[in-house]
């Protein structure tokens, strides 16, 4: 199978796309300014004690107030808050800073204890961001600390060496455990990832430094910090997607931001040197998800309703915490005379798309679907077969059960951030909806005049005017085309005219030769707002 991670950084957003086969599998879409993001530690402060709910509320500086509930608090709870305690302490002293691997770890906190025994009101914490926020939730927190990598996860305050289960081969585990054993500073935990497998002893104990160095790095700013701050924040989204998905059958990683480009390629060089080839920054003009496709395919596959072979097609209605499929057989019945035949087939078609379509929207919480109902029960084993294989490969914690007596399947699965949501129905750009619009002959006339702006009044030179492709199609038809005379009455080398297949019928975009977006709207308020005031200025002048 052919995999392909195609990155697109726009000013605002970082998007990740993930191909096999030319086929949209997993989408990530990150805001640039994003915080609260899984993974990341904060010192906090504990704001209130929820007896009831046996939790608490904490203040990590998001507008909602975080939520941290006992059982999340980690069963070595009590010598990390002691931990912390010498910290801070220390620094007021000024001492030194104390070393995990020089104290002795106390028994474990009651798993049946009270919010109220742990934590007071006004305690400062360390937590670490389990769950992003989520409609309208804070972030969901837990203080047993993890560091991920590649290879291995870093649990501080834990003794416990533990291997994937995917990793089937008994003497490798055996190898492994014996290997993190030997170099894992006392009082570390770790979990070998499945991606471990077959790797030598040089690697995992590079990955294993630069973890603790996270850890280090984390508890030298916690001395100066002041509740609530960031102690560490995760990887960005792009480098955080190739962690968990690098596998030596990547073909290319295609990345349109120098910036990003080089975080990537970075991180590739240390995972995998012999590999980072395979990093390409892109240049072209052309939208990178226009290039491969990808456009299209997201605007076929995150509608209400999405189609798949022979006709059949899926319905999805999704709540705050609950997903419902329906299944449909569109018109593939045409043609099949069996009813049974006809709906094992477009269910186990179904099963297909659905399971993308969890990956792709990254859909947790609870999902019902509804398939075509069978009559029978080899047939329905055999679509809860498919389904779980299906869905082997998805990284998300997850359960399936077989079907009901009324055709329904019930999945949980795992949600760590809001599922991805992408409207595919355009508003007119013209008319904002209301459905009268300018003609649209005239729309022309428009992008010249905006042309004839940034080239005479802006002095913008080497911009690119994105159109929609049938605009694009009509500007540049004929031989001696529209586009043509514009090059020729304003410059040959002031602008270029390209397709984005993302944009609505009569809308454009403008970025200067930075790829810098320019805002035409605001730049002639301000040009109006500036003559306004000089015509003022001159007015006053003329009657004084």
């Amino acid at each position: 199978m052919r995999s392909e991670l195609v990155v697109d950084v726009s000013p605002k957003t970082i998007t990740t796309a993930l191909t096999e086969d030319g086929r949209l599998m997993s989408l990530q879409r990150e805001s640039r300014d994003a915080t609260y993001a899984v993974g990341n530690l904060y010192l906090a402060k504990v704001k209130k004690l929820l007896p009831g709910l046996n939790a608490a509320f904490v203040n990590v500086g998001h507008p909602k107030e975080a939520f941290l509930h006992y059982l999340d608090l980690g069963t070595q709870f009590g010598t990390f808050s002691k931990f912390v305690a010498a910290v801070r302490s220390n620094h007021k002293r000024g001492g030194t800073l104390p070393s995990i691997s020089d104290l002795t770890l106390q028994g474990d906190i009651d798993k049946h204890g009270a919010i109220g025994d742990a934590l007071e009101q006004g305690q400062e914490i360390v937590v670490q961001i389990a769950k992003e926020p989520i409609n309208t939730k804070g972030p969901r927190l837990t203080t047993e600390i993890s560091f991920t990598g590649r290879f291995m996860v870093l649990i501080p305050f834990n003794n416990k060496v533990s291997v994937s289960q995917k990793i089937k081969s008994n003497a490798e585990k055996v190898r492994l455990k014996r290997l993190i054993e030997s170099i894992r500073p006392k009082n570390f935990g770790v979990i070998i990832r499945t991606s471990a497998e077959d790797k030598r002893a040089a690697e995992l104990h590079a990955e294993l430094n630069v973890l603790i160095k996270c850890w280090e790095d984390a508890v030298a700013k916690l001395v100066h910090a002041t509740a609530p701050e960031l102690l560490y924040e995760e990887e960005s989204r792009a480098v955080g997607e190739i962690r968990d998905v690098f596998n030596p059958d990547f073909e290319s990683i295609v990345v349109n931001d120098a910036e990003v480009y080089e975080q990537i390629l970075h991180y590739v060089s240390i995972i995998a040197p012999d590999r980072k080839d395979i990093v390409k920054l892109y240049s072209d003009d052309t939208p990178v998800f226009d290039k491969y496709n990808i456009t299209r395919q997201i605007k076929s596959s995150f509608g209400k309703t999405v189609s798949f072979r022979s006709g059949a097609y899926i319905i999805i209605e999704s709540t705050e915490a609950l997903h419902v499929i329906d299944v449909n057989s569109g018109n593939r019945s045409r043609g099949i005379t069996d009813q049974e035949t006809n709906a094992v087939n477009v269910n186990l078609l179904a099963a297909e798309e659905i399971a993308r379509q969890l990956r792709l929207r990254d859909m947790g919480g609870i999902i019902v679907i509804d398939f075509i109902d069978m009559a029978k029960s080899e047939n329905r084993q055999a679509l809860y077969d498919r389904m779980r294989e299906l869905m082997a490969t998805d990284r998300a914690r997850h359960n399936i059960l077989p079907l009901t007596k009324f055709g329904l399947m019930q999945i949980t699965r795992q949600r760590v951030r809001p599922a991805l949501d992408i409207v595919t129905t355009e508003t007119c750009p013209s008319c904002g909806g209301k459905g009268h619009v300018m003609p649209s002959l005239l729309f022309t006339d428009v992008l010249k005049d905006k042309i004839s702006y940034l080239v005479n009044d802006l002095h913008v030179n080497g911009f690119t005017l994105y159109v929609h492709p049938y605009v694009d199609a009509y500007l540049k038809k004929g031989i001696i085309s529209e586009y043509y005379r514009w090059l020729f009455e304003f410059g040959l080398n002031k602008f270029k005219i390209v397709a984005d297949e993302s944009l609505p019928l009569l809308a454009y975009r403008v970025v200067d030769s930075n790829r810098v977006e320019i805002d035409l709207k605001e730049e002639k308020d301000t040009n109006s707002s500036t003559s306004k005031k000089e015509r003022r200025s001159r007015e006053q002048h003329t009657d004084e």
